[in-house]
């Protein structure tokens, strides 16, 4: 099922082929650690992203020339987005405890969550504000938000939290911390786009995008971490929000 799915990802150019051994991979983890139950919730994770990112993507390139990749995604971007879940899936397979089951909806739920915010944000009629300077940026800047892409984000982690509820029987107060917590993990990812995600500068247009080739020339590193691109800055947003959700339930469960 999973090296199926893989493949027919790979076949509607969902995934490239590093994408694609990447998801068969984190597909084995979830399901060996959360069962069919996993998978399905991984499915509708990566449904509706994929879904979301092919959405008006001819609108969304020419409201924004800002990102590194497309809608086609990579290992990278696999792993930034399922990493964290593969992770809690190989945990609980070998310890077991109802506090994985947590940690890898919320992982989910962040990442849906960053997801949705960027792929409807976007198409905002008002531009974004940056979380660092409150001051309008262009549509597609890391670290920026909008009213509709959090109201966005907000559905994207419910989404998954209410997914989550009816899959794994979560009590109401689990499944209400999958989704406050999923919403923290997409704020997070913003203020580390916003703090220590590197943007680069194009020095024909001087255009500002996370791409390292722009108009045909070598970008100059502008702000942040040659190493902090956004697929880290995705993978460090889930697997915070994760940490916290753990905490959170060691606490008060």
């Amino acid at each position: 099922m999973v090296a199926v799915t893989a493949a027919a990802s790979y076949q509607f150019r969902l995934l490239t082929a590093s994408g694609a051994i990447a998801a068969f991979f984190s597909g084995v983890s979830i399901f060996l650690g959360f069962g069919a139950r996993g998978l399905v919730l991984l499915g509708v994770f990566f449904l509706t992203s994929s879904l979301l990112s092919i959405f008006k993507h001819q609108r969304k390139m020419l409201l924004g020339d800002l990102h590194e990749k497309g809608s086609t995604r990579d290992w990278a971007q696999v792993a930034a987005n399922g990493g964290t879940a593969a992770i809690a899936g190989i945990v609980n397979h070998l310890y077991p405890d109802p506090v994985w089951v947590l940690a890898f909806s919320i992982s989910l739920a962040s990442a849906n969550a960053d997801t949705w915010a960027s792929e409807l944000g976007i198409l905002s009629k008002n531009p974004p504000y940056s979380v660092k300077t409150f001051k309008m940026v262009p549509r597609g800047t890391s670290g920026a938000v909008s009213l509709f892409g959090t109201f966005a984000a907000g559905a994207g982690s419910l989404l998954i939290a209410a997914a989550a509820l009816l899959l794994f029987e979560l009590e109401l107060l689990v499944a209400a911390t999958v989704f406050f917590v999923g919403m923290a993990g997409m704020m997070i990812d913003a203020l580390l786009g916003a703090s220590v995600q590197a943007l680069y500068e194009c020095p024909g247009c001087r255009a500002k995008t996370e791409k390292k080739i722009h108009c045909g020339k070598s970008t100059m590193l502008s702000s942040g971490y040659r190493v902090m691109n956004n697929d880290v800055v995705n993978f460090s947003a889930c697997f915070i929000s994760a940490l916290m959700g753990i905490s959170f339930y060691k606490v008060f469960f």
